[in-house]
């Protein structure tokens, strides 16, 4: 099979290998089209086209424009009485995995040392510490998985909403369940301030952190970081993973670098398991990149447990189109040069392939940026951007223990918890795999679904367990957190 249309209704098939004129996982013309017509993928308008399309053409960026527009009210889904939706009960005979339980109920995954920035001013003091207690304290096999430092530049001169983005992603490590010790280091003199960063974190676990504010320290600020993470690192070893319910695992769903394919196997992948997790298992899952929603949105909308979580949906998608509007931007413009280079030529096209990942599970929760999960179980939506470092650390900072991170151009990069990279195409696992976890690819290939989702779960769970990524391999962990306004 070298085409394959994706739904009844569509107009355009996807190419599954390099045709003459037409690269795979691009778009062919199934008619022939005349300037204005919608085109039709995964049974949806994706767009229109700009001049006439012959039957049998590639059909792609150049050719098509979006159907996007600024806010909608969406009142033709509120008139549709969407019901209560009432939530699965937990199993009573759960699939376990060996976590790490933690004093407030949390497990994690990973059983790290983490040192955290209140600002940019002391990255470099940050990254030194690392670097000594990596030689002189970490010893593999004691139980304590790595020693990570993550700097970045902001906490200082911030004002209003970034100011709090940047204070809640670092309360939200703070709490995280991967980290066995966590080392929050400050200087003293900058906005988020340490006292009152501490009073933000709210009730945390004084044994599990601890606080250092460097202008405070008399003497060597290095040597007292030292002290103190020698006592997290020794508390640390003593933590052993006991099974624990799935229902206590909480996955971050995410796709980036997408191609014509992502919408065909990786997606509708990670969609099967996260209806696995959600509906089987009493789990989480939790979908982003709300850009990258629009054009697909109503189906999320229609999947909304309650008529309240429908509004905050609708918020959720105008909030974010309100934002790009007033800085001047389409709500449209978003495929990347790469994504057209795989195929994606829209937005809509983009998003209805991106909302894949969310399987057919109701929506049980939408979340504002920097938020966490709270006791609610099933699907949630998370506002982000549809940026990969930034929407990677907003999954993980809202309490996913991992991100499972599908692509179909690749990407070497990793969040400050574990990112499964899974491949849309057995080319780019083939060329990559010191970036690839696991290839989606082969569903194209002869493999069943139901056999690639048996394979992916068994995988998961082992990452779950302790089996490191290919980014964690290599050392891999970054924060990005959202900015959008001014600094001083």
């Amino acid at each position: 099979m070298k085409t394959i249309q994706i739904h009844p209704a569509d107009n355009v098939a996807v190419a599954l290998e390099d045709l003459p004129g037409i690269p795979a996982g691009h778009k062919i013309a199934l008619r022939d089209f005349k300037e204005g017509d919608p085109v039709v993928k995964y049974g949806f308008p994706i767009g229109h086209v700009i001049h006439d399309v012959k039957q049998g053409a590639l059909i792609d960026h150049r050719d098509i424009r979006t159907n996007l527009s600024g806010t909608l009210d969406y009142e033709d889904i509120r008139g549709e009485n969407l019901s209560a939706c009432p939530l699965p009960p937990v199993p009573t005979r759960q699939s376990t995995f060996a976590g790490f339980l933690r004093s407030d109920g949390q497990v994690g995954i990973r059983n790290e040392l983490w040192v955290i920035p209140t600002v940019g001013c002391v990255d470099g003091i940050v990254r030194r510490v690392v670097d000594r207690a990596r030689r002189e304290l970490w010893r593999e096999g004691e139980g304590v998985d790595a020693i990570v430092g993550f700097p970045h530049n902001y906490g200082c001169s911030q004002l209003g909403d970034d100011h709090e983005n940047t204070r809640k992603i670092l309360r939200d490590m703070v709490h995280h369940p991967n980290a066995g010790g966590v080392l929050v280091i400050g200087l003293g003199c900058e906005n988020n301030q340490p006292r009152l960063f501490q009073e933000f974190c709210g009730d945390y676990d004084r044994e599990r952190v601890r606080f250092m504010t460097c202008q405070e320290v008399e003497g060597d600020e290095e040597e007292v970081a030292m002290q103190l993470l020698t006592e997290l690192y020794q508390r640390a070893c003593t933590c052993k993973r006991t099974p624990q319910p799935l229902s206590k695992l909480r996955v971050g769903l995410k796709c980036g670098g997408s191609d014509g394919f992502s919408g065909i196997t990786a997606n509708p992948l990670l969609g099967r398991f996260s209806d696995w997790l959600c509906m089987e298992q009493g789990g989480t899952t939790v979908l982003t990149e709300v850009p990258e929603m629009f054009g697909a949105e109503t189906l999320l909308m229609r999947r909304c447990a309650t008529p309240e979580l429908l509004e905050q949906t609708i918020r959720l998608i105008n909030d974010f189109k309100t934002y790009f509007l007033s800085h001047g931007q389409p709500v449209g413009e978003n495929p990347s040069p790469g994504n057209k280079a795989g195929g994606i030529s829209t937005l809509e096209e983009k998003a209805l392939g991106c909302t894949q990942k969310s399987g057919s599970s109701p929506v049980r929760g939408v979340l504002p940026y920097g938020e966490r999960i709270g006791e609610g179980r099933g699907l949630h939506l998370l506002s982000a951007p549809g940026n990969d470092l930034v929407a990677s650390t907003a999954l993980a900072a809202a309490g996913c223990q991992l991100v499972l991170f599908t692509t179909g151009r690749g990407t070497p990069f990793a969040t400050f918890v574990p990112t499964m990279k899974v491949s849309t195409n057995s080319r780019l696992a083939q060329a990559k795999p010191h970036w690839i976890d696991f290839n989606a690819g082969a569903l194209i290939e002869g493999t069943s679904m139901d056999e690639l989702l048996r394979d992916f779960r068994s995988l998961v769970l082992e990452v779950c367990e302790g089996h490191r990524t290919q980014s964690e391999q290599r050392g891999g962990a970054e924060i990005a957190i959202f900015k959008n306004g001014v600094t001083l």
